[in-house]
């Protein structure tokens, strides 16, 4: 199979809606708190469009044999004024997600290679990612690509 990776355009609306819904319903199962409407997906593709456009970063499709199997949110961020100047603005994976029957194919792999491009293209040197303490395996593949911990998010529910 033929992996390329592209940068995702207006045309490409539906099939990013369908893997950001897809996203939804998978950590639906490890947290409480994911919302698996369409309206959902279709409204967090908008808000990951206007952050790109607000960032100029971009939305990355990776394709095996012409269908697309895997999304990738980029965005520009800047840290805190504290945080030295060299390393303020970095480049951020909002999102990434690799279909099911992808995973484990070098897909993550490619579109985090093609977000590390980007932020070298910006002249920058940092790249951050998230993930949720629940998935484990998201987690584990972003660690297998050379993520460490840098700052962790602590959340007390109390209402």
């Amino acid at each position: 199979m033929t992996l390329a990776i592209r940068t995702a355009g207006p045309a490409d609306r539906e099939t990013c809606i369908g893997l950001i819904d897809a996203l939804n319903a998978y950590e639906a199962t490890l947290v409480d708190d994911r919302l698996t409407t369409r309206a959902a997906a279709e409204a967090a593709y908008a808000a990951a469009v206007d952050r790109v456009v607000r960032t100029k970063g971009r939305i990355l499709l990776a394709e095996e044999d012409g269908i697309v199997v895997g999304l990738l949110v980029f965005v520009f961020d800047e840290e805190h004024p504290y945080v030295r100047e060299d390393v303020r603005r970095y480049g951020q994976i909002a999102d990434l997600i690799v279909v099911e029957e992808a995973r484990g194919r070098g897909v993550g792999r490619a579109l985090i290679a093609a977000a590390e491009d980007c932020v070298r293209e910006a002249g920058l040197k940092r790249l951050a990612v998230g993930a949720l303490s629940a998935n484990a395996g998201a987690r584990a593949a972003y660690r297998q690509a050379g993520f460490g911990d840098y700052l962790q998010i602590l959340v007390k529910e109390v209402g």
